[in-house]
């Protein structure tokens, strides 16, 4: 593993907890609070709020906006300038236009399962979770929790495919069976929005290699 290593432009909070190997470049701000796994990649001018928790070898590319209290597994991708947000009801001032404080509103926070992707300039509008392995399209605007494997793409974003573990859209391989192009392993489709991956006992005996997972 590469050594830790913070690029002297960056502004890392003294209570922030960094990760073996992790890497922070040029102008990123990690606030207080922050705990980055091993291995982590934060890129120039990215921003990982208060107490955000971001699992080992996630990578965070430039200009990428983390809000508190997003909540990050492990191998998570947020693209360039991708914005993970925590207002629901934004406004800048009360109703009688005196200025909101840290105490007129309640943050709520994006959940990204391990091995997901969000793609470039993506906003995923807080509170959503965002399914393991699955693929945000660039430029999209998620509003609604996405399943583990799903590609979404679009203003709101829906599904349009499926994904594996390599990130490749999966190839239909009959009825509920689909096949990744890349490494040929195989998903069972259970429901309109449940995949799995299964093995070829699995795929003779009609039961999943791994039931999808609930989260606590």
């Amino acid at each position: 593993m590469l050594p830790t290593m913070i690029d002297p432009t960056a502004d890392v909070h003294e209570l922030a907890i960094i990760g073996q190997g992790t890497r922070i470049w040029h102008l990123a701000q990690i606030r207080e609070g922050a705990r980055l796994g091993a291995g982590c990649i934060i890129g120039r001018g990215a921003y990982v709020g208060t107490g955000v928790e971001v699992g080992d070898y996630s990578k965070i590319q430039n200009f990428a906006l983390v809000y508190e209290p997003a909540w990050l597994g492990p191998g998570v991708f947020i693209g360039p300038a991708a914005v993970l947000t925590n207002d629901q009801y934004p406004r800048a001032v009360n109703p009688d236009l005196s200025q909101k404080s840290a105490h007129d509103w309640d943050p709520v926070g994006v959940r990204i399962e391990e091995g997901a992707a969000i793609g470039a300039r993506a906003v995923c509008v807080a509170p959503v979770q965002i399914g393991a392995w699955s693929l945000v399209a660039a430029g999209s605007v998620v509003i609604n929790d996405v399943p583990p494997f799903a590609l979404v793409a679009g203003v709101p974003a829906r599904r349009v495919r499926w994904v594996g573990h390599a990130g490749v859209p999966l190839d239909r391989l009959e009825d509920e069976l689909w096949v990744c192009p890349q490494s040929g392993r195989i998903y069972r489709q259970i429901d309109e929005d449940t995949l799995v991956p299964v093995t070829a006992e699995a795929i003779q005996t009609g039961i999943p290699e791994t039931a999808p997972k609930e989260t606590p």
